[in-house]
């Protein structure tokens, strides 16, 4: 057999290297039109705060590397410029040499990636010191602009344009981050990401949501919001917007091409033709839980779709589960992870769902280093089916985020995620593991033990005149509260429980809707039938409340903001 992979970074070395040890005598050309292969693309944005000292670190392999230890005949350099179906041949362009040839293949990999996407309309989108990040050329060239300039503009608040911002602050850059849309980090529902938007503006970054760039100038980024034009003084510009999957060769080959714009393939990543295969950012993947067609710019989906590949082409079964969308990254003093649907995407895939947000200790409480943990769960109705969780921490949300991820791919229920047993120590959890408390509040919700409203609901609540009781203690209730909340702390609940109406409803909250949790359960048990639990509490409510405040210069509803 032999293989020809068109693109040298994760799907395609992924592919070569399995197919490799499948087949000890497959012939293997890897063609790559940069300059590296087998670089570590996720850690770019490292290179630029320092993280990682030396841009050849972030070179894994090099084709000398790779033919010696794999017989892997990589060459870099050289573009795929036509794949000729016909006569199972791609056309190459050599770079360097300035030659063009034809090479034959047996079997075709397309791993191409995606491109920044650098939209025409903005002008002077082609200036010099407009930049993207996909390959180490581009993060060198920004290391070295930013020796000259103070002032950076990210433009986009995805994964990379976060990483990117954290990394320019820390390297002591002024950063503007610009995003169009309400929050930044999509995968993330709009209340848990405030916790986030928070975290930049403390650690000095200039977040500038429901943003529109229409030009890059000698002046700066000129952007358009909704009071008006504002223009945002930088010496150098980074897009990171998006990608767009590269499918020019495949479409011009007449391969399909699926409904959100990716490389169509099978169960077995197969194109539309049989002997070419395709993985990576370039395709459409199948979205398990929504239960339609995407796409997922992630590093551990496409190398499990180049290692599936490669097992096809050599006669072994496959597995596709589809993916999802499991990840997960650092904002300066806060983990954040997420896995499967959001609130927004339940909603948009049909669901009948709810959700619940609680902020538990991550590990006890008398350890040094203990910090609660924001974490939401997502569930369908009424199976309890799990769908989605987030959490943002200081402490290790990627560990509680994957065993939601092990669950959803078990097709578990907030009942099994309740009696998981896992590990405890002091050091790194509480006895009752995050998730464990989470499943747990979130059976109360399903059962009709526990009526809520979120976070979301607050607001409203509080301009309406809804009758609020806060049960902390008195001196917490002195420290900032809801305006119009009556206090009635738990303590002394049994007490004066006269003082709680029986004939409107009745919302109960403390700092993190435990303690109104056992007053809600009290009340109930004493015949009051009215009473709602307000999920994430004062907490929640504090963290929610707090950007768009400052952002939009809105009437609080807090007499005071307790984020800690």
């Amino acid at each position: 057999m032999k293989l020809v992979v068109i693109g040298g970074v994760t799907g395609g070395m992924s592919c070569a290297a399995r197919l490799r040890r499948l087949d000890p005598t497959a012939q293997i050309v890897v063609f790559e039109r940069g300059e590296n292969v087998s670089f570590s693309n996720c850690a770019l944005p490292y290179y630029l705060g320092g993280v990682v000292r030396d841009s050849d670190d972030l070179i894994l392999m090099t084709p000398a590397s790779l033919k010696r230890q794999h017989d892997l005949d990589v060459r870099v350099r050289c573009e795929v410029t036509a794949i000729n179906r016909d006569r199972k041949t791609v056309t190459v362009h050599d770079l360097a040499a300035d030659t063009t040839f034809e090479e034959p293949y047996d079997r075709l990999m397309l791993a191409p990636g995606a491109s920044p996407i650098m939209p025409r309309s903005i002008a002077g989108i082609d200036r010099p010191d407009v930049f993207s990040v996909r390959n180490v050329g581009d993060v060198v060239a920004i290391r070295q602009r930013m020796e000259s300039v103070d002032r950076v503009a990210v433009v986009g608040g995805g994964f990379i344009g976060i990483e990117v911002a954290e990394n320019l602050v820390k390297a002591g850059k002024q950063v503007t981050l610009i995003e169009g849309m309400d929050q930044v980090l999509a995968p993330f529902d709009h209340d848990m990401v405030q916790i986030l938007h928070k975290e930049l503006v403390d650690n000095g970054v200039d977040l500038l949501l429901r943003s529109t760039v229409t030009a890059i100038d000698d002046e700066g980024v000129r952007v358009r919001r909704q009071d008006g034009e504002r223009v945002v003084p930088a010496g150098a510009t980074i897009m990171a917007i998006g990608v767009a999957p590269e499918t020019a060769l495949a479409r011009a080959a007449g391969l399909e091409i699926g409904e959100t714009g990716g490389i169509r393939v099978n169960n077995n990543y197969q194109t539309s033709d049989p002997s070419i295969y395709a993985a990576g950012d370039a395709i459409e993947a199948y979205d398990a839980l929504a239960h339609r067609w995407g796409r997922l710019a992630l590093a551990g989906p496409a190398q499990r779709q180049a290692r599936a590949a490669a097992d096809h082409m050599c006669g072994l079964p496959v597995s596709n589960r589809g993916y999802f969308g499991s990840s997960c990254l650092r904002v300066f003093g806060r983990n954040a992870a997420c896995t499967g649907l959001s609130e927004k995407a339940a909603q948009v895939a049909g669901y009948s769902y709810d959700s619940v947000l609680i902020f538990p200790s991550d590990k006890v409480s008398v350890l040094p280093g203990s910090h609660y943990m924001a974490f939401k769960l997502v569930f369908e109705v009424p199976t309890g089916k799990v769908l989605g969780a987030q959490a943002i921490g200081a402490g290790e949300v990627d560990k509680r985020v994957d065993v939601v991820a092990t669950l959803i791919q078990m097709g578990g229920t907030v009942a099994d995620l309740k009696d998981l047993e896992l590990c405890y120590a002091p050091l790194f959890s509480t006895a009752k593991d995050v998730v464990n408390f989470a499943a747990l509040v979130a059976e109360n919700v399903l059962t009709g033990r526990m009526p809520q409203v979120h976070v979301t609901e607050v607001r409203r609540l509080v301009e309406e005149g809804a009758y609020i009781v806060d049960v902390r203690e008195e001196g917490e209730f002195a420290r900032g509260h809801l305006k119009g909340a009556h206090n009635v702390p738990l303590s002394q609940l049994r007490g004066r429980m006269d003082e709680i109406p029986r004939d409107i409803p009745v919302y109960l909250h403390c700092r993190s809707s435990q303690r109104s949790y056992y007053a809600l359960c009290a009340l109930r048990g004493n015949g009051w039938d009215n009473v709602v639990n307000i999920s994430g509490s004062f907490l929640g409510i504090s963290l929610y409340e707090w950007f768009e405040d400052h952002d939009t210069g809105r009437e609080p509803i807090v007499t005071a903001y307790n984020c800690n």
